[in-house]
């Protein structure tokens, strides 16, 4: 049964990994120390309701469905242009210049809200969870499920945690104009670039879908 959770552990390690809007999201706010704990936190628990749902019977429903695959690849691409558009904004305007207290002007509530459009609206997560970790889980026996599950939940947690704390500690770095301009152009061109693959990504559904019509 440890060789199950090690399994899970570590496969969900590299789904979670690569640089993408919630690992960047994250980091942004563990530099600024705003919020970061619970940036952490909601992440993790995003990930390990996903990560049940994928392999407790989610990936079957996402597979008969591309429509609502559609709906959110869209979604996430509509949000992350203009998520990427805040942060090149921010970038080259005055705001980065705020002081410590002035920021934290920033709600609790916004910070929850584009937490969660990052992860919710984000179909690369529905494609790590629901399919990868999904199919992989899902064919194992109801003894061994569980095991699988709480390794993959714990690679999440265990990721964001150590991002939020590892940024927050480089805050007094990371949190100089200089540095947040960097981090800005940083996390608007990671947007972009993961929305231009959602974009390429939608419209090949879109042609495949048409096509088996």
């Amino acid at each position: 049964m440890f060789s199950i959770f090690i399994q899970g552990f570590f496969l969900s390690a590299a789904m979670i990994l690569p640089l993408g809007p919630q690992n960047v999201f994250v980091m942004q706010q563990g530099s600024r120390k705003q919020f970061h704990l619970m940036s952490a936190a909601l992440c993790s628990a995003s990930d390990a309701l996903l990560i049940a749902a994928g392999i407790f019977g989610g990936s079957a429903l996402l597979g008969q469905s591309i429509l609502l695959l559609q709906a959110v690849t869209w979604g996430g691409v509509a949000f992350l242009l203009w998520y990427g558009w805040g942060a090149f904004r921010t970038a080259l305007s005055a705001e980065v210049e705020l002081s410590r207290t002035e920021k934290i002007i920033q709600s609790r509530w916004r910070v929850i809200v584009t937490l969660f459009a990052v992860t919710w609206l984000n179909p690369h997560v529905y494609l790590d969870t629901f399919v990868v970790l999904g199919s992989v889980g899902g064919q194992l026996s109801a003894e061994l499920r569980p095991w699988f599950t709480t390794g993959a939940v714990m690679a999440s947690i265990s990721w964001f945690f150590a991002l939020s704390y590892l940024s927050a500690w480089f805050s007094p770095v990371l949190n100089q104009p200089r540095s947040q301009r960097i981090i800005n152009i940083f996390v608007g061109c990671v947007m972009w670039y993961i929305a231009w693959g959602l974009i390429k990504q939608g419209y090949r559904f879109f042609i495949d879908y048409n096509t088996s019509l």
